[in-house]
């Protein structure tokens, strides 16, 4: 029987089919089935140096997303929900192929809409660390059912405003929702551990993106990090590679259809310095260029 979805914060209780040739239109906030769909599965040597490594994250792209960022780079996969329907048999496929051509982990991007399906293809170990690449906007009751199967975590803290998240990502209890959800993740790993290689065995990234005139916004993330972990306890990654891409026009979001400015930059990047923060990564300039989106073509799938 179809139970309600309460897998992420929005708890909308829709019910999903199990496929998405049951029903053209999907229900719920991710419009998804409850089968995963994924736009990619490739080595990726864009994330944090401790996550591609030498060889490349093994990242599978899913589709759809419990969030709707006017400004999201994955806009193709996130809300116009591009991508193939897959079985669990397959996605765990795709894992050893992955670590087959080299893949230092399994880096899942987005995943808890389809928490039951991944979960059900990590119902065995596999031999590198597995990813939960996320927006942050998670539930802990899904959390927790991950505990030992997941080794790192990625998550964003996209907002500390709330009235931000409200207007840009539709979810006005963002900040409160994402900050537990971090904690929580930092409770099942504990301290990051980076191997003699370089690579992330296990821990907490925490990323940012900053966003154009959302200066204090940023702060306010930074300032959060610092009072709630110490120095070797978390990692995080301050980007700049913000790029006007989904909704964001001039007729739509003007405000955010521009690059961080240098000035901008160096005010988050003295604040980062100056601030308790030891760990973690700072993006330049030539981050934000649309190279270093990936073709959601289906490689891979």
């Amino acid at each position: 029987m179809n139970e309600p979805c309460r897998l992420c914060p929005h708890c909308c209780g829709a019910l999903r089919p199990e496929s998405a040739s049951e029903n053209t239109k999907l229900p719920g906030i991710c419009a998804s089935p409850r089968r995963p769909v994924v736009a990619r599965a490739a080595l990726h040597h864009w994330e944090e140096p401790v996550i591609s490594g030498s060889r490349g994250a093994g990242t599978v792209f899913f589709s759809g997303c419990n969030l709707h960022c006017v400004f999201c780079q994955n806009y193709a996969i996130s809300s116009m929900r591009q991508g193939r329907e897959i079985s669990v048999e397959r996605l765990r496929a795709i894992y050893f192929e992955l670590i087959g051509q080299g893949a230092h982990n399994i880096d899942l991007v987005t995943p808890g809409h389809f928490a039951d399906a991944v979960l059900a293809s990590l119902s065995e170990p596999v031999p590198v660390p597995v990813v939960w690449n996320s927006n942050g906007y998670d539930s802990i009751d899904t959390l927790r059912r991950f505990e030992g199967k997941v080794q790192i975590f990625l998550p964003d803290l996209k907002y500390a405003d709330n009235e931000l998240a409200a207007k840009y990502s539709g979810a006005a209890d963002y900040f409160e929702i994402a900050a537990a959800a971090i904690l929580e993740m930092y409770r099942q790993t504990g301290p990051y551990r980076i191997g003699d290689d370089g690579v992330m065995q296990s821990g907490v990234i925490i990323r940012h993106l900053i966003l154009p005139g959302c200066v204090e916004n940023s702060l306010r993330v930074m300032r959060w990090v610092e009072e709630h972990f110490r120095p070797g306890e978390v990692m995080f990654s301050l980007m700049r590679q913000y790029l006007p891409c989904g909704r964001v026009s001039d007729k739509e979001f003007p405000e955010l259809n521009r690059r961080v400015s240098a000035a901008e930059y160096r005010r988050l990047k003295k604040a980062l310095m100056n601030s308790s923060i030891e760990d973690g990564f700072l993006q330049g300039a030539d981050a934000a260029e649309k190279e270093f989106i990936p073709a959601f073509d289906g490689s891979g799938v």
